[in-house]
């Protein structure tokens, strides 16, 4: 039974690692859905100034705050660049997570069908082993039965 034993205790393993695997893909995608949603911000936001600073009739800008806005809307786009650069790293790590999670199903799917190749087997023995004794039982009864039925003809 220590070969059973030691297959339950690397199935319960197994099932700590699938769960944990799951939960480092959960934290994973949550953390992408954060630095996406930072850069949609960034995105949304430079848009919007941009279209606040647009040219409108009748207004007259002058040069340096066009400069300066010019400015703030190039600093937006580096932001918005990093930040896309933040939000594939994420997608690389939810990938990577992804895999880990699949290589630990797939793991503890395959310990669970040896467990049960295991389980049917010793169930199978059992069944023999008390198919043997039932066996042994009735032939002791016949012998004695026959022994009984020869000393009554006599």
């Amino acid at each position: 039974m220590s070969a059973f034993s030691a297959l339950m205790v690397a199935v319960s393993v197994a099932e700590r690692k699938r769960d944990e695997a799951r939960q480092a893909l959960q934290n994973a995608q949550a953390a992408q859905r954060g630095a996406q949603s930072q850069l949609d911000q960034l995105e949304s936001y430079a848009q919007e100034t941009s279209e606040r600073w647009g040219a409108r009739e009748g207004v007259t800008l002058k040069p340096e705050v066009m400069y300066h806005h010019h400015q703030f809307l190039g600093r937006l786009g580096a932001a918005a660049s990093m930040q896309t650069g933040v939000v594939d790293g994420h997608v690389q790590r939810v990938e990577a997570a992804s895999k880990h999670l699949l290589d630990a199903e797939l793991r503890l799917a395959s310990l669970r069908k040896v467990l049960e190749a295991r389980q049917r087997e010793i169930a199978l023995q059992q069944m023999r082993r008390e198919q043997k004794q039932t066996d042994e039982r009735a032939a002791i009864q016949y012998h004695s039965g026959a022994r009984g039925r020869e000393g009554q003809e006599n």
